[in-house]
């Protein structure tokens, strides 16, 4: 499907080289999306276009870069209670699991590839991934799927929004985290990593 992309476009990804280069792209190259004109779902042609993308949105936008990488196009999908889910484009080198995302809040976006579990990876997003609130939220996540399966659809270049992946990622398993005595006992967050959190923010 890279084939597809046009020469500018195809530009836009050939400088993205490695995972912490595409990181630094969605933190740096690309606004925050806060969807003023409604709901959207971009494609990464359509984030590369308009040069902004929410999480959905910067996480196939990490995929589509990391498959032009040679990495598989994965998508993980983290569940929240009383907060918004998450979306990671996971990748794995040397064994160990790293990730890419876009995210309103700071501890929430990249990870170095050292973890050697999925579900080491998704833990290390526990401590900031908290509501406005102050509760800690995090509770499940999805295996990781590999976007191939909507080649078929365009996902990456498609001018119409891809909604049919996040609803995708909505209906399969996802495991839980914590078991309820767990849940039960959980603390607030310290004020300081919740100022820490919204560092950069765009409200």
């Amino acid at each position: 499907m890279l084939d597809d992309f046009n020469l500018r476009e195809g530009g836009g990804f050939a400088r993205l080289r490695t995972p912490e280069k595409i990181q630094r792209f969605l933190d740096e190259g690309l606004g925050y999306n806060q969807e003023k004109q409604g709901p959207t779902c971009y494609s990464p042609r359509r984030v590369l276009r308009c040069r902004m993308a929410h999480c959905m949105e910067g996480a196939l936008f990490g995929a589509a870069a990391l498959r032009a990488q040679g990495f598989p196009p994965l998508l993980v999908d983290l569940e929240a209670v009383r907060d918004d889910d998450h979306v990671l484009a996971v990748f794995q080198q040397r064994g160990h699991w790293g990730a890419i995302a876009k995210s309103n809040y700071a501890g929430l976006r990249f990870r170095e590839p050292v973890y050697r579990t999925l579900r080491e990876l998704v833990m290390s997003y526990f401590e900031h991934y908290f509501n406005l609130g102050g509760e800690k939220t995090l509770r499940t996540y999805s295996r990781p799927v590999n976007l191939a399966r909507f080649d078929h659809l365009g996902w990456m270049i498609a001018e119409e929004d891809v909604w049919f992946i996040p609803h995708y990622l909505e209906r399969i398993r996802h495991t839980p985290l914590l078991p309820p005595e767990v849940v039960r006992r959980l603390n607030r967050v310290d004020p300081r990593l919740m100022a820490a959190g919204r560092v950069g923010r765009v409200e």
